[in-house]
């Protein structure tokens, strides 16, 4: 194997590498999306600093140092904010996921073992809500409107299921028909495609069934997402976005009087700590979530570990004795 040096800089190497993100490593479009997102602010950060002609070989740990300084303390969201370390490590890890293409082409460049990310709290890298809280937020869309009872089914199905946002916006009207038997006491199965384009099985609650048939019943149109945006005239485009199903969420939390920001991946988060605190074991959350790996589930026993240490406070006779 011999490695080259690319005359090429290193945003020129972008597209190529989500080409291959693409027809090599099979990753969602999403992924990509997300991927492009991340390098696009790593070569604005190139050309704010004069480096736009920087060759792949000539990326140095120093000018990764400088990058990171830029993302945590310069750059500001389009909110006016700063970014989390957790949203730093977005942009670094699509970063090292660039160099491992590089180097996978045998061009010489920074190995992406020197792309360090930042240190997260255990306590930072999860977020979920109580019960009480779900109910409070699905409270919040006016159901009588079409807006309105689409909202509030797409978090009935959230919290029912556990699908990823992506999972959810993919969905076609025509995978529930399984829905026209109209028995309220049956959990359903649904075979969707998954993180990685793998079929993998979600839950549907009787609840959650009967929110999908009255929203279903109420719609009056052919088109074939299942959640469509019911304010865009483009008959072609009628699927709703996954932004703007994270703003819906995150407006209902803000209504219901939530102080913690609410993101899609919050659900999916409490729909697996409820699992887990009702005594769901891990492997059996790790299908029901689509993790490939047992350790990605492993993220939530710090928060189960900790309802049980509240309730051996709160219960335990022997942890308010006086010392004899």
């Amino acid at each position: 194997m011999k490695v080259v040096q690319s005359n090429k800089p290193l945003p020129e190497h972008i597209l190529p590498f989500l080409d291959y993100c693409e027809i090599e490593k099979g990753l969602s479009s999403n992924t990509q999306k997300n991927y492009k997102q991340y390098l696009q602010l790593f070569v604005g950060w190139l050309k704010k600093t004069n480096k736009e002609k920087l060759l792949p070989h000539e990326l140095t740990a120093d000018h990764i140092w400088d990058y990171r300084l830029y993302l945590a303390r310069t750059y500001t969201t389009p909110s006016g904010g700063t970014l989390g370390k957790k949203s730093q490590n977005y942009y670094l890890i699509a970063l090292r996921a660039l160099l491992n293409f590089l180097t996978d082409r045998d061009m010489e460049t920074l190995p992406s073992s020197k792309i360090k990310l930042a240190k997260q709290k255990a306590d930072e890298t999860i977020s979920f809500l109580e019960v009480r809280d779900i109910e409070q937020m699905l409270k919040i869309p006016k159901i009588e409107t079409p807006s309105g009872l689409r909202d509030r089914t797409i978090m009935e199905l959230f919290f029912s299921s556990g699908m990823r946002i992506s999972e959810l916006v993919a969905l076609n009207v025509d995978q529930m028909s399984f829905l026209k038997d109209n028995n309220t006491t049956r959990t359903y199965e649904l075979s969707i495609v998954g993180k990685g384009k793998h079929i993998r099985t979600i839950f549907i609650s009787p609840r959650s069934a009967e929110w999908l048939r009255i929203y279903i019943a109420s719609r009056r149109d052919v088109h074939k997402p299942l959640f469509i945006n019911v304010r865009s005239k483009d008959p072609e485009n009628k699927r709703l976005s996954p932004r703007s199903i994270q703003m819906m969420i995150s407006k209902s939390a803000m209504l219901a009087g939530l102080s913690k920001k609410v993101t899609p991946h919050t659900l999916r988060h409490t729909y697996a700590t409820d699992l887990l605190t009702h005594g769901a074991d891990l492997r059996s959350v790790q299908e029901l979530l689509g993790h490939k790996n047992v350790a990605t589930t492993q993220i939530y026993t710090h928060v189960t570990n900790k309802h049980l240490r509240d309730i051996h406070e709160k219960f335990h006779g022997g942890s308010g004795m006086d010392d004899k």
